[in-house]
């Protein structure tokens, strides 16, 4: 029986057959039944990267194996949600070692999509902190792989998009707290180069990121608010309940948001009001982790908020070399098409270690469009320019480039086509963006 299915930004929608598993033998089951298929675990990746005809999902496949909370490593099922994880470590004092911007991500998909945080510039993606991986192959085969066991196999399934190996298993050293709390600092900056300048001042900043408001233009191009954070001391957290954890989410977006209410006018507005509460708030405080790093993880179903035909979430990086000039022109070109975003994100990352590897030193900017008639050629020309400047574009968060964009983009893909190619020449393992894009 098939059913509609999307991924977060709710753009494609595609019918779909969905397999469950919660053990080994079911998903052998499936291998052997199945001609081809992918593996889909929360659904949050924003494109098609976990979407296809027939899908397996991993959601029932979700225990802790096990935790050590002397040595601070944890091993998990590949469904295992990191907000599963942080409720069982940060009581003990630990904290994820890198996280995106959503807790509900599983810990499969933050290997197979190689995932990064406000720390990459300084500390790397999560997959610099598995230990090790136990995987199912195309021919059924259960193999164990590390940085130091097997390490080619290590290198094609971090960041390789669930297109090489079934991921069952993730062992993961995980990052020391005396806290829950965030020391956070809030930096405005009143143009493009005064946040670049600001962003390379405080490089030494364990987490990094910023706000930025895509419609400003003239001398406020690239306006916008930098938010540094520090894990905070016993010292400087006033409450008793020094390792508390999250709460889940208390807001529900009811209803798809008639598309009308995201224009111009209002994208505009909210930007305003956004940067002055900032440059009039407190610029120095201790905040809880969960509103630091998962923000909009208040809102249950904010994608919701975007309408019924969905949102794309756009997201590149360029080399520093080429960021003061070309987040300037393509700044521009957004602010110009009046096709702005809620959610501007710009973020310093460091250098790639995989195969299929997302960052490079540069910075990376991720903003998010409402789908309409015209923002597939208007991102058609974003990319051109972001190809041009060295640059290339977020796989996981991809729902629409073209294939040459993908090919221009990342130097290791013809590597990555023949090392999948040798691990499963049936093509067992595809998605609705491998097929797109042509990656194997």
């Amino acid at each position: 029986m098939t059913t509609k299915i999307s991924n977060w930004g709710n753009y494609p929608i595609m019918e779909a057959e969905i397999n469950d598993f919660s053990s080994i033998v079911e998903i052998d089951e499936i291998l052997k039944t199945k001609k081809q298929f992918t593996i889909r675990g929360s659904g949050l990746s924003y494109g098609d990267a976990s979407l296809a005809p027939h899908i397996l999902s991993s959601k029932k496949y979700n225990k802790i194996l096990k935790f050590d909370h002397e040595k601070g490593q944890i091993t998990a099922e590949s469904g295992t949600t990191l907000d599963e994880i942080l409720k069982v470590i940060v009581p003990k004092g630990w904290f994820l070692p890198v996280t995106p911007g959503t807790k509900f991500i599983t810990v499969g998909g933050a290997v197979a999509g190689d995932v990064h945080g406000k720390n990459h510039h300084g500390e790397g993606s999560f997959c610099h902190y598995v230990t090790e991986l136990q995987v199912m192959m195309a021919d059924g085969q259960l193999k164990m792989c590390s940085p130091q066991v097997i390490p080619e196999l290590f290198k094609i399934i971090c960041g390789g998009l669930g297109l090489s190996a079934i991921i069952l298993s993730v062992q993961f050293q995980l990052k020391p707290i005396k806290t829950a709390y965030i020391h956070q600092k809030n930096i405005i900056a009143d143009n493009l180069d005064e946040m670049l300048g600001k962003l390379q001042d405080f490089n030494s900043a364990t987490y990094s990121v910023s706000w930025i408001d895509c419609l400003a233009r003239g001398k406020r191009l690239g306006r916008g608010v930098i938010m540094l954070g520090e894990h905070a001391t016993e010292e400087e957290v006033i409450t008793k309940h020094l390792f508390k954890t999250h709460s889940q989410p208390v807001v529900k977006a009811p209803f798809y948001f008639p598309s009308f209410i995201l224009n111009a006018s209002t994208v505009r507005t909210f930007n305003y009001l956004f940067f002055n509460k900032h440059k009039i708030g407190s610029q120095d405080f201790v905040v809880h982790y969960d509103p630091y790093f998962y923000p909009l993880d208040f809102v249950k179903n904010w994608n919701k908020v975007y309408g019924r035909r969905g949102f794309l979430q756009y997201q590149f990086v360029i080399p520093f070399e080429q960021a003061a000039k070309g987040l300037r022109i393509i700044l521009e070109a957004i602010s110009k098409s009046g096709m702005g975003s809620f959610l501007t994100v710009l973020k310093a990352l460091g250098k790639g270690e995989n195969t299929l590897s997302f960052p490079m030193p540069g910075f990376t900017l991720a903003l998010d469009f409402p789908v309409s008639d015209q923002i597939f050629t208007f991102l058609d020309k974003l990319d051109k320019m972001v190809i041009d400047l060295g640059g290339r574009i977020y796989l996981v968060k991809d729902a629409r480039m073209a294939p040459e964009i993908y090919w221009k983009g990342y130097p290791n893909a013809s590597l990555f086509k023949e090392q999948v190619g040798q691990l499963d020449p049936a093509h067992k393992f595809a998605s609705a963006l491998s097929n797109r894009l042509q990656m194997i």
